[in-house]
């Protein structure tokens, strides 16, 4: 393997139109937290850099909402963000935001060296026009039904219902976010990258080259390439964002995914004027810390863009995790249906660590992972008070008892103690492997380990019974307990930042060197310890309660609002043989399976009475397969086949989404007969 004499690390940018919560800190920013601190107790030269993503329709349509301007916006979550993280003890070198002028030369430039060296292709076509806005609508600005779910608030890029990538002219019904009238054709012309043209690069850069790359990251970018690659435009017209830099560009600026991964670039360059041995160097190990929604654009287009540019580095990793849910449900901002961190630490003051132990813990790393309060109270009280805590404040109010807080001196070793010593130098192998290998739930079942080994030995070793009989034991015992807990502050740093600091304090020491882990004198004997305080607290049934009920408030508030509505306006008359071209039959669903590499979607075997066919239908998150084995469904028989994820499926499901937007299949009232024609 090759050693890289220094690392650069990077987040994925958290958009600024709204703020942290659980599931941003359990996708990237806690596991980057832990890589970079481990670095860095290592003694590696390490950067690690992001900063608030400020451009992109979400913000636009926050603003236009809320009635201020992007920058109001802009401004409002950046800090809020910046302040949160910082409070959680995210150790960022940089956390910049992409409206910078430091980003804004960077990008532009950027975008021009690429335009002047021909990497652009430009295209006239056909988008989207809202009449009465007088403008352009990109992908965000157009809703309408999606195709294969019939969500009917699908976005023109992506149905969040079912998870379904969409071009904006897929979508039935579609309208206008900004006035909702009917948008029209209009011809506008934007430059792509021809990513098709660097397939043979990336296949072999990844598919060859890659192999250790998580199963989701590596799978996700084989599915892409294995439909292959298409040119994707690196403009939008829109008015708020980085304006193209050529003539004739007058209302265009940079698309945010050609825009945001640069800002790694220029927070670097702002970081510090040597940032070109971060970018440039083949000796510098880089890293993408990202979510699983954002695998395409840092595994294909941003490589594809720096490969395109030239002379930069490629990442050596790209570790992303997938999605948390809350409480069994999926993590919503627009239901509020979450835990947002500057919330917590205003309602958990002193209880940063416990929340980065549970996402560790519980972190989504191979699978879709559910955040529960009961969850957090039963890891806190069960694991953080009654073995970390307890064995550090034993150890040192024992000391404090017998010894005058001082480090006693160890006698002879029993094969007991040596066998325990022996165990550290296994458990920091393993912890070293672990994390290098970004997998940093069994890295702090490690760092536990320490703990749990400590709390043992006291356990097993009764020191405040041994005291009666034999003092010169107690205090080989002791001065053991003091070397271990002294390991465990080294050991969990990279996981629980503020309570190593605590231990430390109450050791009365200064942080230790990685390469002190597994050691047994790290303590001298005489040593003066501190004060001994407690490092965690029960949580009472009834804070996790007053959390759950605000769950519950939020649920009924959502409840309120969807019934207080008013429905969606009617759609445009038609005639009566435009509905009856509809052939919606009621059928019978014969088997259901899950479609491998998707979250959503769900082939379905249906006997419709006419014949039987398979369906694709993006509704897994509602429903398993064997609940829907043998249920009466309607079904639109004589929708036009389309292929998804290599099934053919030939009709759709009707459903209607409930007050919570969950979706909800429609059934006849009554046992019918396969083949029945609603109408």
């Amino acid at each position: 393997m090759k050693k890289f004499k220094r690392y650069l690390v990077t987040s994925a940018l958290p958009y600024a139109n709204g703020p942290v919560h659980i599931g941003h800190l359990a996708g990237v920013y806690v596991p980057s937290d832990i890589y970079v601190r481990y670095l860095r107790l290592r003694g590696e030269d390490v950067i690690w850099v992001c900063g608030s993503d400020e451009h992109g329709v979400p913000i636009t349509i926050k603003a236009r909402n809320e009635g201020i301007t992007p920058q109001d916006v802009v401004d409002k979550y950046h800090e809020l963000i910046k302040e949160s993280f910082a409070r959680l003890g995210m150790s960022f070198d940089i956390y910049s935001r992409t409206t910078s002028e430091m980003h804004a030369k960077t990008a532009s430039d950027f975008f021009r060296t690429l335009y002047d060296n021909g990497k652009f292709i430009e295209q006239t076509t056909m988008q989207y026009y809202d009449e009465e806005a007088g403008t352009f609508l990109a992908d965000r600005y157009i809703v309408g039904t999606c195709p294969h779910c019939q969500n009917d608030r699908a976005y023109g890029d992506q149905c969040e219902k079912c998870g379904s990538t969409l071009n904006a002219t897929d979508l039935i019904n579609p309208r206008s976010a900004i006035t909702g009238s009917k948008p029209v054709m209009k011809e506008t012309t934007h430059w792509y990258l021809p990513l098709n043209e660097y397939e043979e690069f990336l296949r072999q850069w990844i598919l060859e080259g890659h192999k250790e790359w998580k199963a989701n990251v590596y799978g996700q970018c084989k599915s892409w390439l294995d439909l292959g690659l298409q040119p994707r435009a690196v403009s939008r017209d829109l008015d708020w964002g980085i304006p193209v830099p050529v003539k004739g560009a007058e209302g265009k600026v940079l698309y945010v995914w050609f825009d945001a991964p640069i800002g790694y670039i220029s927070a670097t360059k702002e970081l510090t004027p040597d940032w070109e041995k971060y970018w440039k160097s083949e000796d510098t190990k880089m890293v993408h810390f990202i979510g699983k929604d954002n695998i395409v654009f840092h595994c294909i287009v941003f490589p594809s863009m720096l490969k395109a540019h030239g002379g930069y580095i490629l990442p050596e990793n790209v570790p992303a995790n997938e999605f948390l849910n809350l409480e069994g449900d999926k993590i919503s901002t627009s239901r509020n249906w979450a835990v947002w961190l500057h919330e917590y630490l205003d309602e958990f003051p002193g209880k940063e660590d416990v929340l980065r132990y549970v996402l560790c813990a519980n972190a989504p790393e191979t699978k879709d992972n559910d955040f529960t309060w009961k969850d957090f109270q039963t890891r806190n009280n069960n694991e953080l008070v009654a073995v970390l805590g307890n064995f550090v404040n034993r150890a040192l109010v024992l000391t404090d008892k017998y010894f005058e807080g001082k480090v006693p001196a160890a006698g002879e070793l029993t094969d007991y103690d040596r066998d325990t010593l022996s165990e550290l130098p296994a458990i920091k192998k393993s912890l070293e492997e672990n994390i290098e290998n970004y997998r940093f739930r069994e890295a702090l079942k490690d760092a536990m380990a320490v703990a749990r080994l400590g709390n043992k030995y006291l356990a097993d070793t009764e020191p405040w019974k041994v005291i009666k009989s034999d003092q010169t034991r107690v205090a080989t015992i002791l001065n053991l307990s003091l070397q271990i807990t002294a390991n465990l502050a080294i050991a969990i740093e990279p996981f629980m930042p503020f309570t190593s600091a605590k231990i430390l304090k109450m050791l009365d020491a200064q942080p230790f060197g990685w390469d002190h882990l597994g050691t047994f004198d790290i303590l001298p004997v005489g040593h003066k310890l501190g004060k001994a305080e407690l490092l965690f607290e029960k949580i009472e049934d009834s804070v996790v309660e007053k959390q759950l009920k605000k769950l519950e408030d939020t649920k009924k508030a959502n409840l309120a609002r969807e019934a207080g509505k008013k429905a969606e306006p009617q759609k445009e008359n038609i005639s009566f043989d435009d509905f009856g071209r509809m052939d919606i039959r009621v059928s019978t669903i014969l088997a259901a399976e899950k479609i491998a590499k998707t979250k959503k979607l769900l082939k379905l075997t249906i006997d419709t009475g006419i014949d039987k066919r398979e369906i694709v239908s993006g509704i897994a998150e509602y429903y398993t397969p064997e609940e829907l084995v043998g249920r009466q469904v309607l079904v639109l028989v004589n929708l036009e086949p389309r292929e998804l994820k290599g099934v053919l499926s030939k009709g759709m499901i009707l459903m209607a989404a409930d007050a919570t937007g969950k979706l909800v299949l429609l059934s006849p009232g009554d046992k019918v007969n396969n083949g029945a024609i609603v109408g």
